[in-house]
């Protein structure tokens, strides 16, 4: 995640962000409709996106990636605001960190893709899955959030290889999987524990939080 600017070739970068614009745009269509049924929804999404900004601001450089790893807090955004809301508020925070030296512009797109897009949708359905299957709230949020975290940086190690090493994908892809693997498994843990604690805290103490994601 954070993939810098000048990575990346020019087509990858534009087809990324293609994609990226499309949940973009459905996301935010479903704020809008959202916010009119229930004015209160825009402070979730704001406490959202700040929560998204700064659990994702925090990395550990990777070099062989020429990237860095760091919690997403996506898939925990995803379980409260929604999983389409939830890119828009990942795409905002990721074009506020480029001028902090995380990231960059041309690879908004990529790095929505994994963080925003990716993260978001396994971890929230995993949440979802584990919640139908009879798993307490607080393991199934805990999975969603390690979930998300790990699915991430796998689809970032496949941006990075399909971009720079077409010829040789899967060679590199693993690579690039495993230059992460090191720093983000224990990260994932910790996305785990605060994701689990943060959701089981809300369904306790304010549980019409984890209820407006389902309105359409």
């Amino acid at each position: 995640m954070h993939i810098a600017d000048g990575i990346l070739t020019p087509e990858w970068c534009i087809l990324w962000y293609a994609l990226a614009a499309v949940f973009v745009a459905v996301g935010a269509i479903q704020i809008s409709r959202k916010r009119k049924i229930n004015p209160a929804y825009m402070s979730t999404v704001g406490l959202m996106g700040a929560a998204v900004f700064v659990i994702s601001v925090w990395h550990i450089p990777v070099p062989v990636t020429g990237s860095c790893s760091h919690p997403v807090g996506t898939p925990m955004a995803a379980m409260i605001i929604g999983p389409f809301p939830t890119v828009v508020i990942s795409a905002i925070a990721l074009f506020f960190q480029t001028f902090i030296g995380h990231g960059g512009i041309t690879t908004i797109g990529a790095n929505t893709i994994s963080m925003g897009i990716m993260g978001t949708f396994t971890g929230f359905f995993t949440f979802w899955i584990l919640r139908k299957a009879g798993a307490s709230i607080w393991l199934s949020a805990g999975m969603g959030g390690l979930v998300g975290d790990l699915v991430t940086y796998v689809v970032a190690a496949f941006e990075l290889a399909i971009s720079l090493h077409p010829g040789n994908l899967l060679e590199w892809w693993g690579i690039f999987t495993v230059g992460y693997l090191p720093t983000q498994i224990p990260l994932a843990v910790l996305e785990f524990g605060f994701t689990a604690a943060a959701i089981q805290y809300i369904a306790t103490h304010r549980p019409e939080l984890l209820k407006w994601w389902l309105v359409k």
